[in-house]
């Protein structure tokens, strides 16, 4: 391995989630589409995500999108999604910030007002709008995946908790979601490590109990994710909102309320025959940071099962630009297919 490799990052976050955008250092990946690129980081290459998410060189409460060139013709740019929980197909927080990045790296020139291009994702093409005033990036809007219950109020006796009750929601990845109140919570931030645990306790008898397969990707492991609801609010016709957060990883409370949470949130009102089609949400953060859903309308699959269609609004902001040197001889970094992936230092 060369004493040196470099990576060349823009760090950014919407919603208080810092995303590692990687826009130069790494060398092609094999794979005919974003997707298969992702299956060959996550099966061969591994040393990526762990570098940038571990000390010495990052922290597990971050994420990594890491840009490639697009596969199909219509995306500007492929972004692959690298969490402490593996690797999602998709995430509202990593493509807001990976399309405020384009932008601001000039892969996608800025035109004043609105704008809209696409990206890939590994779960398929993502429709981008940005708003943009005096060169400034104000919003980007984003598809969210199509979303819908799988279980709905389950009940589930939990160690030191009791019996819980709960729903399923695939919006990008399973979650679990979960009445706050019901729980002792009012999502405030000084329960951040108690929620944590909780939700950390939940999982765990969820996943020694249910598998769950999603309708056309079939098993995609264990369930990751558990958000907390708060009440929700109706302060205009066809306005909602709700102080939320998720959980992703033991210890990991997110910064934001994610948009896949977000996304799953509007699934559940949808199947509760609480929202109608053009109807928005805004999710609430423990930070006080918000992203707003918005309900675009249903589609059935054959069988009966109903996906909700949704797009997430939010703005990323960027933190700063970095280069960061990998040194080979350092025993902290996970060399799992580095040296296949990285350009060395010229």
């Amino acid at each position: 391995m060369s004493r040196q490799l470099s990576l060349q990052l823009m760090d950014t976050h919407a919603g208080g989630d810092v995303s590692r955008i990687v826009y130069a250092g790494v060398k092609a990946l094999p794979g005919d589409s974003v997707r298969q690129q992702m299956e060959y980081l996550q099966h061969q290459a591994d040393g990526l995500r762990k570098l940038l998410l571990f000390e010495p060189y990052g922290i597990p409460e971050m994420s990594v999108d890491l840009l490639v060139p697009a596969t199909n013709p219509q995306a500007v740019a492929g972004y692959i999604i690298m969490e402490v929980m593996g690797y999602p197909i998709y995430s509202g927080s990593n493509t807001l910030c990976t399309a405020t990045a384009v932008l601001e790296l000039g892969l996608v020139p800025k035109q004043e007002g609105h704008q809209q291009f696409m990206l890939e994702s590994p779960a398929g093409l993502v429709q981008i709008d940005a708003e943009i005033r005096d060169g400034v990036v104000e919003s980007i809007t984003c598809e969210g995946l199509p979303s819908y219950i799988d279980s709905y109020q389950q009940t589930i006796s939990v160690p030191g908790l009791g019996e819980v009750t709960y729903s399923i929601a695939y919006s990008g990845g399973f979650y679990v979601l979960v009445e706050a109140a019901a729980l002792g919570f009012n999502l405030s931030l000084d329960e951040e490590s108690r929620l944590s645990a909780c939700a950390h306790a939940i999982i765990e008898a969820i996943r020694a109990e249910r598998s769950f397969y999603h309708y056309s990707l079939g098993d995609v492991g264990p369930i990751p994710f558990l958000h907390f609801m708060g009440p929700v609010e109706n302060p205009a016709k066809g306005q909602y909102a709700s102080r939320s957060t998720t959980y992703v990883h033991p210890g990991v409370i997110c910064r934001s309320t994610t948009g896949t949470g977000t996304s799953a949130r509007l699934a559940l009102m949808q199947y509760e025959q609480r929202i109608s089609p053009g109807d928005t949400l805004e999710t609430c953060s423990l930070r006080e940071t918000r992203f707003r859903g918005k309900f675009t309308g249903i589609s059935q699959l054959e069988g009966g099962q109903t996906l909700v269609e949704n797009s997430i609004t939010g703005k990323a902001y960027v933190l700063n630009r970095a280069e960061i040197l990998v040194n080979a001889d350092d025993p902290m970094v996970s060399h799992e297919g580095l040296n296949s992936l990285l350009k060395p230092v010229s």
